[in-house]
């Protein structure tokens, strides 16, 4: 490759695909500020959904090309390269999206450097390198909407092991004489099950999220599981900020302080949060984080490959 091929290379967009549960995202942009395309896609059937995602891709391509693709799906989805499920969507609720495999499906026809990875690590690498966490290198990135997923970054790389993190399914203590049933399928007392929109939602009954009061006492034990769950963050792996975010908390103003408090008062002087603003924060990006997370992963893979 020359150097002018290599220097027209750079200056070409960035593709990526959020994959969620109910609608995909695809973005065409060289950042939050360079949005040049924006697609959604109902998330019905994997043999709907990825075509259609496909030819917009192509599309693109053949409108002038992108310079690396990223791929921010839900999960859970096997990260591990020596898998031979590498890039599949794993055990899902979702009706015929268990062993999908969506990296190959979206990324075979195109021979440009791919990123994969969950939908809110995704996220969490674009609040990084574009919102409320840049210059941090430990940072969690929290939705609380239909469930409860957490990105977290550890040293500046989404944490790896078994899989990834699951950390809305920590078990936390419940609120006394909370007696509520959880709604995850799998666990009695995690921050899922007990804090997420679907329980919240459970707990309401017929009434809006928007149209609970502050003083609601429903939110005490949604704000006594989401604090129990950043005490364990900043007990194992210390981020220097929690952004949350979601359906729920963005029409509810008045829990992220309450969430902040709460934690400070869990925490009982045993370990000093950053003193440089607010520890509980908003998502910078807002409901463009997600979408702007399969940016960045595009561009993290450009970068790793040099491209």
């Amino acid at each position: 490759m020359s150097a002018r091929d290599d220097g027209q290379i750079r200056q070409l967009p960035f593709a990526g695909v959020e994959l969620g549960g109910t609608k995909c995202i695809a973005t065409l942009a060289h950042g939050p500020g360079a949005v040049l395309d924006q697609r959604t896609i109902p998330t019905t059937h994997p043999d709907e959904t990825l075509p259609a995602i496909a030819g917009i891709l192509h599309k693109w391509r053949l409108d002038g090309g992108f310079r690396a693709l990223g791929i921010a799906s839900f999960g859970p989805i096997e990260l591990r390269p020596t898998s031979e499920r590498y890039g599949q969507i794993l055990r899902t609720n979702k009706p015929g999206w268990s062993g999908t495999d969506v990296l190959h499906s979206l990324s075979a026809a195109f021979d440009v450097p791919t990123g994969f990875d969950t939908d809110v690590n995704g996220a969490a690498l674009a609040e990084i390198r574009w919102g409320c966490a840049q210059g941090l290198e430990d940072f969690a990135y929290v939705t609380v909407g239909t469930g409860i997923g957490v990105g977290l970054i550890v040293h500046g790389r989404p944490t790896r092991g078994i899989g990834h993190s699951e950390i809305g399914h920590l078990r936390v203590p419940r609120t006394p004489g909370d007696a509520h049933r959880s709604v995850c399928l799998f666990h009695e007392d995690c921050v899922e099950g007990l804090a997420s929109g679907t329980a919240l939602k459970a707990r309401l009954g017929v009434q809006r999220v928007r149209d609970v009061a502050p003083d609601d006492p429903v939110w005490t034990p949604i704000v006594d599981a989401l604090a129990a769950m950043c005490h364990d963050l900043v007990c194992t792996t210390g981020p220097h900020r929690i952004a949350i975010g979601g359906g729920v908390v963005s029409s509810q103003a008045h829990l992220l302080g309450r969430i902040e408090a709460r934690l400070i008062d869990s925490l009982n002087g045993y370990i000093d949060l950053p003193d440089s603003g607010d520890f509980i924060v908003q998502p910078e990006l807002g409901v463009q984080a997600g979408p702007l997370g399969s940016i960045a992963l595009a561009a993290n893979a450009a970068e790793l490959a040099g491209a």
